[in-house]
């Protein structure tokens, strides 16, 4: 680039700043620049729990005596 007394040579003053946002950017996964979740669906999202497996219901004795095991 060519300086002129109306346009000075560039410092480079300002690039500091444009790589601390490049740095931070680079910081963030990119499945998250991809598909962002936003917090309040993170926070909102059902816990788990264990379930029966399909067919492994006992109908011949009360929900309340059924277990997981035989």
């Amino acid at each position: 680039m060519v300086s002129t007394p109306d346009n000075p040579q560039h410092d480079g003053s300002d690039l500091a700043a444009l790589r601390e946002e490049i740095d931070a950017l680079k910081a963030i996964p990119e499945e998250d620049l991809l598909n962002p979740l936003p917090p309040f669906v993170e926070e909102n999202e059902p816990t788990p729990h264990a379930t029966d497996a399909i067919g492994s219901e006992k109908w011949d004795r009360p929900a309340s005596e059924e277990t997981l095991e035989n």
